[in-house]
């Protein structure tokens, strides 16, 4: 298959986040002005869930919003470390474009994401 052709399946397959996690996004879009990251808070009401991470551990509710890359994001990566009232929220930000939310310690965004991305 080709890079198109994946591109359209994981298109086909993603689940907007808002209709998700409605809370979760509201949520992402206050903590992100509040931290002066305006142009990555417009970008939450746009964003699909197209995987979640696979890692296993019990606290982790990590979520791709661009498909996974094949090893490290590159040089114009970044985390933006959020202060949320529960648990740890970490976004992985790749060309000023939002490609990963974690979501840690938070079980029901990880029970979720399980059962829509078996």
């Amino acid at each position: 298959m080709n890079k198109v052709g994946l591109v359209r399946i994981i298109a086909m397959m993603a689940k907007p986040l808002v209709d998700l996690f409605p809370e979760l996004s509201a949520e992402l879009e206050h903590l992100l002005f509040e931290k002066g990251e305006p142009e990555l808070a417009r970008q939450v009401s746009t964003l699909s869930v197209v995987d979640r991470c696979r890692c296993g551990d019990d606290f982790c509710g990590m979520f791709y919003v661009l498909p996974k890359p094949n090893g490290a994001y590159g040089p114009r990566h970044r985390n933006v470390s959020l202060t949320p009232e529960q648990g740890m929220l970490i976004l992985d930000v790749v060309a000023d474009e939002i490609a990963a939310v974690e979501v840690l310690c938070r079980d029901a965004v990880r029970c979720r994401l399980i059962l829509e991305f078996p």
